[in-house]
């Protein structure tokens, strides 16, 4: 006799059934992001579950229809297998550290060796994306752009310092963001988006002033940040966390919750690898465009707020460019795998900012390439051991 196994299947409309088949003939749990049941959980767990919840699997699986269970072995089976890149709970960094966007002039045959120390080496750089444009613009010549953030005290000026003579790079661009309009990801949801499509009201400008945190927030905070591991893909992912920053689980949420309304918590999103194919080629993204607008003086919020209730808008901010980038001070970004597609989008936000009487007085397009994504850190004890460790060091003495 062949031994019988029992699991979950799940039938057209994504209910789970109890099904009995030969523990002979196992089915591979499906991995790939465009696969219907996991695109369901995607489109909510990327992007849809904000600020701290005690059980944020419970949420996505409400949230999506699907039963708890599958929904954690889905998720699961995605960060094992790559396709999801990492799950965590995000912070609002800009009120926990020092931040801004930065754009780099660097020769070329130094631009792969500055993109992997940048990337690899310096935790304190997020996003970092060689860009390209379509024409001569203002600003082409600035390949490599990255995120960078500081521990509040610390000079973001005295950081990138080290990094230009660490890379060799020739010039720098700070642009902190003044205000944020759209901070999220949804690259799932976002594919079947209509050109337009945008929120009831305009999106509300949240400010980047720093937060004072206790303690006691600070331990939970740190614990609370990290990446969960496969084993933490569960009913109550909170529980070791509070385990970890030595306090009941009670109090744990609590804090939590109280650094919720001080707005320092994010998303609770799963990260998908949008840049890299899966093991079987198949890609969820193939650009990113970073789109700027300048606007005239004084109509940088409200422009803000109009470009940011588009829905296809992953970032949105204020950021003042200055002359080497057309004086810019509106800059967002969308991802796709269509360049034209893309551009349908932003020049459905043109002419509703013309519609709502908001000029554009001069605009262009970045297109990222190589990219690579993590957290940055924030913590003034490794920007201390950082920087001590790469004093005196440069690009010479062949450190790259």
């Amino acid at each position: 006799m062949r031994a019988i196994g029992r699991w979950l299947s799940v039938d057209k409309a994504g209910r789970a059934k109890d099904v009995a088949t030969p523990m002979s003939a196992p089915t591979a749990i499906p991995t790939e992001h465009n696969e219907a049941i996991n695109a369901r959980i995607l489109a909510v767990s990327e992007d849809s579950i904000q600020g701290f919840v005690r059980f944020p699997f419970q949420v996505i699986a409400e949230k999506s229809g699907l039963p708890l269970e599958l929904v954690l072995e889905r998720i699961r089976a995605m960060l094992d297998a790559g396709v999801i890149r990492r799950v965590r709970q995000t912070l609002l960094a800009n009120k926990l550290a020092e931040g801004a966007l930065v754009a780099w002039t660097i020769k070329d045959e130094w631009l792969d060796s500055a993109f992997e120390f940048m990337s690899k080496e310096d935790p304190f750089s997020g996003h970092v994306v060689v860009r390209s444009t379509d024409r001569n613009m203002t600003g082409g010549g600035y390949k490599l752009w990255t995120t960078l953030k500081v521990p509040q005290g610390e000079s973001l000026e005295e950081h990138a310092t080290a990094l230009l003579r660490l890379t060799g790079a020739e010039e720098f661009v700070l642009m902190p963001a003044k205000g944020i309009f759209a901070l999220g990801v949804g690259h799932v949801r976002r594919k079947t988006m209509e050109f337009g499509d945008r929120a009831d009201t305009p999106a509300k400008m949240m400010n980047t002033a720093g937060a004072e945190l206790s303690p006691a927030e600070w331990n939970v905070l740190l614990s609370l940040k990290g990446e969960l591991t496969v084993d933490e893909i569960c009913e109550d992912p909170w529980k070791g966390r509070a385990e970890q920053a030595g306090v009941d689980f009670e109090t744990f949420c609590t804090i939590a919750e109280g650094l919720d309304k001080k707005q320092v918590i994010g998303r609770f999103s799963t990260f998908l690898e949008h840049v890299k194919p899966s093991a079987t080629g198949v890609k969820v993204t193939k650009f990113n465009g970073l789109f700027h607008w300048r606007v005239p003086e004084g109509m940088q919020e409200r422009a803000g707020g109009e470009v940011g209730r588009h829905h296809i808008m992953t970032h949105c901010y204020w950021r003042e460019g200055g002359p080497r980038f057309g004086n810019v001070n509106i800059m967002g970004v969308v991802h796709g795998t269509d360049k034209a597609w893309m551009l349908e989008h932003k020049a459905a936000i043109d002419k509703h900012l013309a519609d709502v009487g908001i000029p554009v007085l001069y605009d262009n397009v970045f297109w990222g390439g190589r990219s690579e994504i993590k957290p940055s850190e924030i913590s003034p004890v490794v920007y201390r051991e950082w920087h001590a460790k790469w004093a005196g060091k440069d690009r010479v003495a062949g450190i790259l």
